[in-house]
């Protein structure tokens, strides 16, 4: 058996090593600093993201979601007035006749940047038009709404038509669905940053797509929504319910569920960007 010299085992020592630690962590160091930052291009040590695990089923949560609504029960859920109640996995607005007034279900948990994912389907067949017609909502830290209405052939003001930032931004496109088929909601929501005597250092923002379709697109909102009003902000903490709401007609909801975002997500037009 031939004997390699000491010198060159040791040389194909060290490569074979190289190119392991190549093998575990790509990249190279060689780069120019990215800005904002102390991560070289294509940098080695920068943290590989979290692995999640994504659902089978097209709409399902993601193995880091918070289930909200499973289609079993409303634990996760306070209502202001009497229970919505669930049947058949699905959950639907009781009516105020029943209730005895307004009723909005509000979650138990608080959040702020959120990415939530949810269902819901008009009434069908229709029997009321533009605003009274499968009209409900979605409010962010129980202030600022994304709409929920019947918006097919159903004429009403732009900013308040399903996919609206309500009382401020029309959707793009109007993607909707027929009465009494199910729709989705994907939407990513950014709360607002106050500076210590109440400023706005960050408008709120939010990105929506309804049924798959871009209908905002990192929108920055107003305020606090109000009818008839231009919205306003009122300094508040970073965490508050998702609010569902309660506005006298039988919508229904299903697979409802969010993902608390990390700052991360948010950083990219706040100092220290590219960390």
């Amino acid at each position: 058996m031939k004997r390699i010299p000491i010198g060159m085992a040791m040389a194909l020592g060290l490569m074979a090593g190289t190119l392991a630690h190549a093998q575990d962590k790509p990249g190279f160091k060689d780069t120019p600093i990215l800005p904002g930052g102390n991560w070289h291009v294509h940098d080695p040590d920068r943290p590989a993201p979290t692995v999640v695990t994504p659902t089978v089923q097209p709409g399902g949560a993601p193995s880091d979601a918070i289930i909200l609504f499973d289609g079993t029960s409303l634990d996760a859920w306070r209502s202001e007035r009497k229970p919505w109640p669930v049947a058949k996995g699905v959950l639907t607005v009781p009516s105020r006749a029943e209730s005895g007034g307004e009723n909005a279900l509000i979650s138990k948990q608080e959040f702020g940047d959120v990415q939530l994912h949810l269902e819901f389907r008009s009434p069908n067949p229709p029997t009321k038009t533009s605003q009274d017609r499968g009209n409900s909502g979605i409010w962010f830290m129980q202030r600022y709404e994304v709409q929920i209405l019947d918006g097919y052939q159903n004429p009403t003001y732009a900013d308040g038509t399903v996919g609206a930032v309500y009382a401020w931004k029309p959707p793009l496109v109007n993607p909707s669905r027929k009465p009494g088929e199910w729709q989705s909601y994907d939407i990513i929501f950014e709360r607002p940053r106050f500076a210590a005597d109440g400023s706005v250092t960050r408008p709120a923002y939010v990105t929506v797509l309804l049924n798959g379709v871009l209908v905002q697109n990192h929108q920055a909102m107003l305020g606090t929504t109000a009818w008839r009003k231009i919205a306003q902000y009122q300094a508040h903490g970073d965490k508050a319910p998702i609010q569902l709401q309660d506005h006298d007609s039988p919508v229904s909801f299903r697979n409802i569920w969010v993902r608390p975002l990390p700052e991360d997500a948010i950083a990219q037009d706040l100092k220290g960007a590219g960390q």
